[in-house]
C-alpha cells in the first residue's frame, strides 16, 4: 500500500511572488506501482499527476495544497495515502506606478531638503555678511560726519545728554597747555580729523 505521501517544497509553508513560477511534486515513500497522484486545492481537485505546474502563478493561486498518493490490490482494495497540507502564499508586485510614485516621492524629498540647506547657508552668510568674518560685529560711527569742511572744535558734547554740572566754580583766566591726542594708529590727530559730534 502506499505510504508517507510527501510535497517538494516542503509544507508547512510556501511564499512566493507573483509572476515566478512554481512546480510542485509530490511522491511516496512506499507503494507498488501503479500509483495515480490527484491534487487537491482547499480541498477541491485541481490536477492529476505526479507534479503541478502552475506555472507563472499569480495571487488567485494562494491556497492549500494536498497530494493523494492511490494504488489497489485489486477492484475491491484501493489504499491512499493523503500528504500534509502546503499552504501557498502568492504576494503581488508592486506595479510600476507604485514605484514611479515612490521614486517621485524620495525625489520631491531631496528637492526640498536640498532647498532647505541652501535656505540656511544663504541666510547663515547673509548673518556673516552683518556681523563681520568669524561673527565679529561690524563697528560702524555712531555719528557720521557732517557735510562740508571739517570744523576744529575744543568741546565735545554727549548726544541727549546735559553737560555735567561743573563741581567747582569755574577757574577765571585758564591758561591752556599742550595736549596731544593720539589716534588709533598712534600718531598724532590732525585739527583736520577732530570734528565737533553732535
Amino acid at each position: 500500500p502506499v505510504a508517507n505521501a510527501t510535497i517538494t517544497p516542503g509544507p508547512p509553508a510556501l511564499q512566493v511572488r507573483a509572476g515566478d513560477p512554481v512546480t510542485l511534486r509530490c511522491s511516496v515513500q512506499v507503494g507498488s506501482a501503479p500509483v495515480t497522484f490527484t491534487w487537491l486545492c482547499d480541498g477541491r481537485e485541481v490536477a492529476q499527476g505526479p507534479l503541478l505546474d502552475l506555472g507563472d502563478i499569480d495571487v488567485g493561486h494562494s491556497g492549500t495544497y494536498q497530494c493523494v498518493a492511490t494504488n489497489q490490490l485489486d477492484e475491491h482494495r484501493v489504499f491512499r495515502a493523503l500528504s500534509p497540507e502546503l499552504a501557498l502564499e502568492v504576494t503581488p508586485r508592486a506595479h510600476w506606478g507604485t514605484v514611479a510614485a515612490g521614486v517621485l516621492g524620495s525625489l520631491l524629498f531631496l528637492v526640498l531638503l536640498a532647498g532647505v540647506i541652501r535656505g540656511c547657508h544663504w541666510w547663515h552668510c547673509m548673518g556673516s555678511t552683518r556681523t563681520g568674518e568669524w561673527g565679529a560685529p561690524v563697528t560702524a560711527p555712531l555719528f557720521p560726519k557732517p557735510p562740508g569742511p571739517p570744523t576744529p572744535s575744543h568741546t565735545l558734547r554727549y548726544p541727549h545728554r546735559a553737560p555735567p554740572e561743573p563741581k567747582s566754580p569755574p577757574v577765571e583766566n585758564p591758561v591752556a597747555t599742550y595736549v596731544e591726542l593720539l589716534g588709533p594708529n598712534g600718531q598724532p590727530w590732525e585739527p583736520s580729523d577732530i570734528y565737533e559730534i553732535l
